[in-house]
């Protein structure tokens, strides 16, 4: 399996990892839990939060950058997923989401953990809480290779029981959690600017 020349002409022209977050910021978003492999993206113009990170993986690898994913776990919300790439051994990101503040990074983290935290303030839920607590290590695509996940759908359930099955690490304690504040007025208006209201977490 490859690239088809318009898919090629495409991946061209995203020649930085801000393009390939303009890009992503210009899909639709899909609130259908069913995930899309990075070509099925492409032909039906919009993603959630898994699809456009292994876009991300796969256009990030066209400039150079590992496919690799990171995955951010949160209670009473859903979990995220981004596409990472490393300038100079500090990581930035780039990602789909719903949620205004949790997309690009610059490469700037100089660790998971770091790249982590800067998500922590705008990842919240409609109730305010601020969910965000576990991340997990970096997962390598290129192991995902032989089973085409960059063309097609039918390998992308395994990887992502792969994704979550991961060792996650805690990003607070247990005093620390108990101790958070709730996300006032003002970043919740800015935070939820142009959601697409079937794609919230409503709980259960």
């Amino acid at each position: 399996m490859t690239w088809t020349k318009p898919e090629l002409a495409l991946f061209r022209r995203l020649d930085t990892p801000e393009k390939i977050q303009r890009y992503l910021d210009d899909l639709t978003y899909r609130a259908e839990e069913r995930a899309a492999c990075p070509r099925q993206v492409i032909r039906e113009g919009r993603a959630h939060c898994f699809d456009g990170a292994l876009f991300g993986a796969a256009a990030l690898r066209r400039l150079g950058h590992p496919p690799a994913l990171l995955d951010l776990r949160a209670v009473r919300d859903d979990d995220h997923v981004l596409a990472l790439y490393r300038v100079d051994g500090c990581y930035g990101a780039v990602a789909k989401s719903n949620f205004v503040g949790l997309r690009f990074r610059e490469p700037i983290f100089r660790s998971l953990r770091e790249l982590t935290l800067s998500y922590f303030e705008a990842y919240f839920n409609l109730e305010g809480e601020k969910t965000l607590r576990e991340y997990s290590p970096a997962l390598s695509l290129r192991q995902f290779d032989r089973l085409g996940w960059e063309f097609r759908d039918e390998p992308l359930p395994a990887l992502s029981v792969r994704l979550d099955a991961l060792r996650h690490r805690r990003l607070l304690t247990r005093g620390q959690e108990r101790r958070l504040a709730r996300v006032d007025p003002r970043s919740m208006a800015g935070g939820t600017v142009g959601i697409l209201a079937e794609g919230v977490y409503r709980g259960g």
